[in-house]
C-alpha cells in the first residue's frame, strides 16, 4: 500500500505540480541567447521533447518501484526518480524561459511509460534493470542529437541538455552494474520505434 501511495503521489506531482529541483540548474548564470523567432521556436520544441522524456522517466521508475519485491532495488529506483526530478524542473524552467509549453499529451506519455516499467519489473528485476539500461542509452543518444540541433547561442539549454546526458549515462552504468539483463534485439527495436513516435509527436504537441 505504501508503494501504491508513493506511485500515486509521484504521478500527481509530475503531471500537475511545479517540479522543484534539489540542485541548481546548469543554466544558472548563463545569459539568454539572442535567438531569432525560428531558433527560439526550435529550442522550445526540443526542450518540450526533453521535458516529455523526464515525465516518462518519472513514470518508468515509479512503475518499476511499485512492482519489484526487492527492497534495495525499490529504494534505488525511487532515488533515481528523485534525481530525475531535477531534470524535470530544469527542462520546465527552460520551457518557461523560451516561452514554450509542455506537451499536451503528458498524461498519456506518463501512463504508457508507467505500464511499460511495471510490465518489465513483473518479468524479473534483471529485465527491469535491462529496460533501464536500454532506455537511458537511447535517451543519451537522443540528447546528443539535440546538442547537435540546438542553436549555438542558446547556451542555457545546451548546458541543461549536456548535464542531463551525463546523468542518464551514469544511470545506465549503475543499472548495468546492478545485474541488468540485456534486452533482445526485437524489444530494443520496439522501444526505438515507440520513442520515435513519442518524440515526433511531442515536438509539436
Amino acid at each position: 500500500m505504501d508503494s501504491l501511495l508513493i506511485a500515486a503521489d509521484n504521478a500527481l506531482r509530475t503531471l500537475f505540480a511545479k517540479p522543484r529541483a534539489t540542485e541548481e540548474t546548469p543554466a544558472h548564470g548563463l545569459a539568454e541567447g539572442d535567438l531569432s523567432p525560428s531558433e527560439k521556436k526550435l529550442a522550445g520544441a526540443l526542450m518540450r521533447v526533453n521535458h516529455v522524456g523526464e515525465v516518462c522517466a518519472q513514470a518508468l521508475y515509479s512503475g518499476q518501484a511499485l512492482v519489484t519485491r526487492d527492497e534495495p532495488l525499490r529504494n534505488h529506483l525511487q532515488m533515481a526518480a528523485r534525481e530525475e526530478t531535477d531534470h524535470l524542473a530544469w527542462t520546465q524552467q527552460r520551457l518557461d524561459a523560451l516561452g514554450a509549453r509542455p506537451s499536451l499529451l503528458n498524461p498519456l506519455w506518463f501512463a504508457g511509460a508507467f505500464v511499460l516499467g511495471a510490465a518489465a519489473a513483473k518479468i524479473s528485476d534483471r529485465t527491469s534493470l535491462g529496460f533501464v539500461v536500454e532506455t537511458e542509452n537511447q535517451v543519451a543518444a537522443h540528447l546528443q542529437s539535440h546538442l547537435d540541433r540546438l542553436p549555438a547561442q542558446d547556451l542555457a539549454s545546451r548546458a541543461v541538455v549536456a548535464r542531463m546526458k551525463s546523468d542518464e549515462e551514469r544511470h545506465a552504468d549503475q543499472a548495468r552494474q546492478s545485474g541488468a539483463r540485456a534486452l533482445p534485439a526485437p524489444a530494443r527495436a520496439a522501444m526505438r520505434l515507440a520513442a520515435k513516435v513519442m518524440t515526433t509527436t511531442a515536438h509539436y504537441l
